[in-house]
């Protein structure tokens, strides 16, 4: 029992910076950042309890990395569409997800689905969250005509991001125990002595107080707009598969990740309990939806808990309790400012490019399509452009060489997706 404590402990270190980094991204919305707060924890709550009940897993949920940014910065600032309707798109794929799971279709879906564009996804996703870290600190700027520029290391603010980006970093390489926490807190306490902005402030504002109740998410709590989803049907598409996918494919590897690292896997070689372990992601994305936050899914950062020895429910059990302490102290975790979460985010979306070393220049249709989802999304900041470039160039590029076997109805179903959002999006016709 000890040894599942102690990877609780250790897996909720690793993990529990997305209590600050979540609603610092989804804020960017409109929404109350203090109330993000809250369901953060709730939703992170929620998911795990029902990971540790239902698939008897070492396994911590809370709102992705990814799905936070696309939530944000793409279907809300970049497509203009509500808050309400983005919610109501990640309630729809939820449930989708949900009856997937049960219903045992997940394999199949995957399969049709070609490595090259799920690779170009991750890489451009990685690349899209590091340019939103790089901005939000400060460090990537509008210069004169030139859209992009590097930040003015004079301003202290810009200066503070600047050396947490290489920070943190050098704290993951040390292996200190939830480095990325660590660099956020020490960030946050070096802000309060260091000028902000307007004369008289300071990066790290103090808080009102350090302990309070948590507020209730009035304002967040089942905002949906369904008739605004489905006016807007046809533009939400492809971001609707993009969640689809992205949860998929998270879940998946994750539960692979870490009951492979942990030898839970079955003699046979699959994940235990696989069934129930995508349920209780599906339905911690619904309730995280109803709180008013984007997509609930598994952690791999619980691999750090599998390593320390958690093998049960037990080890999720105690990351819940741990997010659930975490909710009286949500005065103090509002005032942790922009340039303490850039270098975390930096960090994430660089360890998403890992999948960056399968790309083989020697195969042409395994290289060109997510070299250009990533061209496409780092020079434009727009993520639903580039995953469209990397799947039409994929689809053109087999069926020229007539490698009819690779041409699917996943690919041509994503494809007709891609070029409705396209039609729809720019008014091409």
């Amino acid at each position: 029992m000890s040894r599942e404590v102690v990877a609780g402990l250790t897996t909720f270190a690793a993990m529990s910076y997305v209590i600050v980094v979540n609603p610092a991204i989804v804020s960017a919305t409109g929404m109350d950042r203090g109330e993000l707060i809250i369901t953060t924890i709730l939703a992170s709550i929620f998911g795990t309890v029902m990971m540790a009940l239902l698939a008897n897993l070492p396994i911590g949920l809370a709102p992705g990395m990814g799905n936070n940014v696309i939530f944000a910065q793409v279907v809300v600032l970049q497509l203009g569409i509500s808050w309400h309707i983005a919610l109501s798109v990640i309630l729809l794929d939820a449930v989708i997800f949900l009856l997937l799971a049960l219903s045992g279709l997940r394999e199949k879906l995957v399969d049709g689905f070609p490595d090259p564009i799920k690779l170009g996804i991750q890489c451009g996703l990685g690349l899209f969250i590091a340019y939103i870290g790089l901005k939000n600190g400060g460090i990537i700027v509008s210069k004169g005509t030139s859209p992009i520029g590097f930040g003015n290391l004079s301003t202290p603010a810009t200066l503070l991001t600047f050396i947490g980006i290489l920070a943190a970093p050098v704290l993951m390489v040390l292996k200190v125990p939830g480095a990325l926490l660590v660099s956020i807190i020490a960030i946050t306490i070096i802000g309060f002595v260091v000028p902000g902005a307007d004369p008289g402030t300071y990066v790290t504002p103090l808080p009102s107080q350090i302990l309070a109740l948590p507020k209730a998410p009035s304002d967040l709590f089942l905002q949906f707009d369904f008739p605004g989803l489905l006016k807007n049907f046809f533009v939400l598409l492809p971001v609707l598969l993009y969640f689809f996918l992205s949860d998929f494919f998270s879940a998946t590897s994750t539960l692979i990740g870490v009951t492979r690292r942990g030898k839970l896997m079955t003699p046979e070689g699959k994940i235990p309990n696989a069934r129930e372990a995508f349920s209780s992601d599906a339905l911690g994305s619904i309730v995280g939806a109803a709180l008013g936050t984007p997509t609930v899914t598994g952690y791999i950062e619980s691999v750090t808990g599998v390593e320390a020895g958690g093998r049960t429910g037990l080890t999720a059990l105690v990351i819940a309790g741990l997010f659930a302490v975490a909710l009286f102290l949500w005065p103090v975790i509002a005032i942790i400012p922009p340039q303490a979460t850039a270098p975390a985010l930096v960090v994430v979306g660089v360890l998403m490019m890992e999948g960056i070393r399968d790309i083989d220049p020697a195969i042409p249709e395994t290289c060109f399509p997510p070299i250009l989802t990533l061209l496409v999304t780092v020079c434009t900041a727009d993520l639903m452009a580039g995953m469209g470039s990397g799947c039409f160039v994929y689809t053109l590029m087999v069926l020229a060489q007539r490698q009819w076997k690779k041409v699917s109805p996943m690919l041509i179903g994503i494809d007709l997706v891609f070029a409705l959002y396209f039609v729809v999006s720019t008014r091409l016709f």
